[in-house]
């Protein structure tokens, strides 16, 4: 149980490293962003990453995400993986990422394994192997070990240990990976946004090296990249068979800050022009929402906010809600339980949704 700096409420559902309650945020954001301000701050000194995204009027400029650092002397951008060394930005580049994989054996537990080819067998014989999951074939699962947020309640907070020149790969190395029983690569972490241009390039190899079969590019992501990037992630997704999944946190502007660090503004904004790429190839579905329901912050109003912004723009838009395991610095809060779920879920339907899903089920209490 924790107390609220600003209300002095104590609840097992008020995260004591945030230090706020959502009614507080809500009500009184001006106080709330303050503290949580400090919570990321210190957060992110724990692991050597830079506190806030550098803003250096005679920095170095990096556009590839929304954060739009302008790096120092000898400083790091906020992901933590490019450096001003010399007056030139270093660091990691289209041929070199920071980065490890696996092999995930389908059907797996994605995001979107409910309604994804791999998973259903939908879109075949075009984008799948068989009218049914493909129990034969596998995910090459790629996890970037960097992110453009700073969610304090990362599920895969473990990458911010590794130092930033730790497990450099090439993009050859990842393209030898590709067996003929992989049937497709998804991109998470982390978050693939800061290290986009060695996914893209890894990608079209990929796809090159294999042009006469099923090969899906999907993508796991927070939606913080340059509008063009996204473009080549969907542009990828849509002639391979794949998705671009993402994750949308929360819609109160000030929770979002509050929860990740970072505004999401541009998460929003992207999510609309990938909606536009829908009818391209309807099925199967290019782009899937997800939104984890992080216990005592992330409510039915939340859900049903982002669950109407999503199906203005296309009610059949696939959306999965993630029951939530304590993490990271939010360690303190309980796993989702089972009727904030089902009111969660039914918020989305209600809202005008046709696919609602609730994921990880078996962590529901």
């Amino acid at each position: 149980m924790a107390t609220c700096q600003i209300c002095n409420r104590t609840a097992a559902t008020i995260s004591g490293a945030l230090g706020v309650c959502l009614t507080c945020i809500r009500e009184n954001p001006g106080e709330s962003l303050r503290i949580t301000e400090k919570a990321h701050m210190q957060s992110r000194a724990a692991f050597g990453l830079s506190e806030k995204p550098p803003n250096d009027p005679e920095g170095i400029s990096c556009t590839i995400c929304v954060n739009q650092c302008k790096i120092p002397e000898n400083g790091t951008g906020y992901c933590g993986i490019r450096i001003n060394q010399g007056g030139r930005l270093k660091g990691l580049t289209s041929s070199r990422g920071k980065l490890s994989w696996y092999f995930d054996p389908l059907p797996t537990n994605c995001v979107g394994a409910w309604v994804c080819a791999g998973g259903t067998g939908e879109g075949y014989p075009n984008y799948a192997y068989g009218p049914e999951a493909e129990y034969a074939y596998k995910n090459l699962a790629v996890f970037f070990l960097a992110c453009s947020f700073n969610c304090l309640f990362c599920q895969n907070w473990h990458f911010r240990e590794e130092r930033i020149y730790s497990r450099t790969r090439s993009f050859e190395a990842l393209v030898a990976a590709v067996d003929e029983r992989t049937s497709c690569i998804c991109y998470f972490g982390g978050d693939p946004s800061p290290q986009l241009p060695y996914a893209l390039k890894a990608s079209r190899e990929a796809i090159d090296q294999h042009k006469d079969r099923i090969l899906r590019i999907c993508w796991e992501t927070n939606g913080s990249m340059r509008p063009d990037l996204l473009g080549a992630m969907m542009q990828l997704a849509i002639d391979s068979g794949g998705c671009v999944k993402f994750d949308l946190k929360a819609w109160d502007p000030n929770l979002h800050l509050a929860l990740t660090g970072v505004t999401n503004d541009r998460t929003l904004d992207n999510f609309a022009r990938a909606a536009t790429w829908i009818d391209r190839r309807p099925t199967p579905p290019p782009l899937i929402a997800s939104s984890l329901l992080v216990s005592g912050y992330i409510d039915e109003q939340e859900i049903s906010a982002i669950a109407k912004f999503v199906a203005d723009l296309d009610p059949n838009i696939p959306y999965s809600l993630l029951a939530f395991h304590p993490q990271f610095y939010m360690s303190d809060l309980p796993v989702t339980p089972k009727d904030l779920a089902n009111r969660c879920y039914q918020a989305a339907k209600d809202s005008g949704l046709n696919k609602v899903h609730i994921g990880n089920a078996h962590l529901l209490t």
